[in-house]
């Protein structure tokens, strides 16, 4: 009989594993791999935010541009008013004034004119031919340091609300609002009142719009939006004056 030899199944030599380095160097790796990851789609996630927020700012510009300007394209003195003085003139006839004034040391300028770019947003309201339009800047009640532009339209000459009262949100997010006027020699000044003796009965014949957003990258830096607008009825003002 021939002897047969075996060997054992459970030979320790046979066994094959990882070792506890080995075991922790794939951690480590995993680790490096996740933090890789989670960082590059925070930083992905992130910027799609911000370019969002960004395209909502160009946006709110556009908008908020173009509506000024249709207004004070359309601006104009009624002719029944010219030549009258302050106490003759009907009790809501209304001038165009531009003043200057300040929030937190920031421009927030207002303004208010007649003018023939009225919106109607009732279907039974009657269509007036001209509207008294105001433009004023308040706190945001969210972030006082956020500021916010009103636009304010009341038909023909009726009884409109008190300034920093009423109105519709034009845009928010705001850093500075400014506008400069310009008279028929091109000399730049910060306020205009049609009711004074420097400017008696006449519009501006051009009028800058400066609106400054919030820019949360940068906060030092606010995004600035320039826009100059010609007054048509203030040609033809000065040309009859001449």
């Amino acid at each position: 009989m021939n002897a047969t030899t075996s060997t054992h199944p459970m030979n320790p030599k046979d066994r094959k594993g990882f070792t506890l380095l080995e075991i922790l160097l794939a951690m480590f790796i995993f680790t490096v791999v996740l933090s890789t990851l989670y960082t590059a789609y925070t930083g992905t996630f992130r910027n799609v935010n911000e370019t969002e927020s960004q395209a909502d700012i160009y946006r709110m510009a556009r908008i908020a541009l173009e509506r000024i300007t249709e207004d004070l394209e359309s601006a104009y003195m009624p002719p029944h008013t010219v030549g009258l003085t302050t106490e003759e003139k009907p009790p809501q006839s209304v001038a165009f004034v531009g003043e200057t004034a300040l929030i937190s040391d920031r421009s927030a300028d207002t303004l208010l004119f007649l003018s023939r770019a009225h919106l109607v947003f009732d279907e039974e309201e009657v269509d007036a031919t001209a509207a008294r339009v105001a433009y004023d800047v308040r706190q945001s009640e969210e972030d006082e340091k956020v500021f916010v532009l009103y636009r304010t339209d009341t038909p023909g000459f009726e009884e409109g609300p008190e300034q920093g009262t009423g109105g519709l949100i034009l845009c928010d997010g705001l850093h500075a609002v400014d506008f400069i006027y310009y008279d028929d020699e091109g000399r730049e000044h910060d306020r205009w009142d049609s009711t004074n003796e420097e400017f008696k009965d006449r519009l501006p014949t051009m009028v800058s719009i400066i609106l400054e957003f919030v820019n949360r990258r940068n906060p030092e830096a606010p995004l600035k939006f320039v826009s100059g607008v010609v007054l048509p009825m203030a040609q033809e003002g000065y040309e009859k004056a001449l």
